[in-house]
């Protein structure tokens, strides 16, 4: 299976916005004013083109949760 692109939305207080940035290249996708418009009903989808990994952080830095894209390509044996 190839591998999917891999991102992470968190917080950044200089700019008091949620950041959603591919992991690597530290490129920004897309920003949000809260966390809860980034994450409502296919948002985090439609920003990452329907293919990728998103790490969801807190705003402390700690990862919340991970959510992949499409469910499907969630690995079959993920903890968590």
């Amino acid at each position: 299976m190839a591998r999917l692109p891999k991102y992470t939305l968190s917080h950044d207080d200089t700019k008091r916005r949620w950041v959603l940035k591919t992991d690597g290249s530290g490129q920004t996708v897309k920003t949000f004013a809260t966390k809860a418009a980034a994450t409502k009903g296919g948002v985090l989808e439609k920003a990452v083109g329907k293919t990728g990994s998103v790490k969801i952080k807190k705003r402390n830095g700690k990862i919340q949760e991970e959510r992949t894209y499409p469910r499907s390509a969630d690995p079959r044996g993920s903890k968590g």
